[in-house]
């Protein structure tokens, strides 16, 4: 297990979908930037060492340490993770999720299907990235409407396909402006 050139090869093909889908989205300058931080050191060595090719490496990171150093500095430095949109509640001293702006909304959602693409491969269908979301727990540590919002544009992308769907996320990034 573990490699630097597959490794490279996945995020490196990931982020040239990423940068199609966000062109497609009206984001096209921030697709460019997206996971920029995956070529750092931090986020790069542990990401070769753990390396399978079927499963994010920060999850065997995450098993094998019991967190995920890679991922803690990924999320804090990219604005399209809604782990990223946390802050402490005033009210209530805890750490709440904080509505996403639809720029970084939009660029999440890209890049769910980008990475829906990578992992299912020949297998994927516009369903993958909605049953991905369905089926696990990221709902909860979102903020309710930026969850609502990425449950619609997935419910979309799964009903009405691709062109539709990229056309709506292009007028949802432009109205907000």
């Amino acid at each position: 297990m573990g490699s630097a050139i597959g490794h490279f090869r996945t995020i490196t093909k990931h982020r040239h979908k990423v940068i199609y889908n966000c062109l497609r989205a009206g984001i096209f300058w921030q697709g460019l930037r997206h996971d920029l931080s995956k070529y750092s050191p931090t986020e790069f060595i542990p990401g070769a060492k753990f390396y399978s090719g079927t499963r994010s490496p920060n999850e065997l990171e995450r098993q094998e340490q019991g967190y995920s150093l890679a991922w803690m500095h990924h999320k804090g430095r990219n604005r399209h993770h809604y782990e990223y949109w946390t802050d402490i509640d005033l009210k209530t001293k805890k750490v709440m999720p904080v509505k996403m702006p639809t720029r970084f909304l939009a660029e999440m959602f890209c890049d769910r299907v980008a990475a829906s693409k990578i992992y299912n491969g020949k297998n994927y269908t516009d369903h993958h990235p909605l049953d991905y979301f369905l089926n696990g727990k990221a709902r909860y540590h979102m903020h309710p409407e930026t969850a609502d919002k990425l449950e619609k544009m997935l419910r979309m992308l799964a009903e009405k396909g691709e062109k539709e769907t990229f056309a709506y996320v292009k007028r949802m990034v432009k109205n907000d402006k």
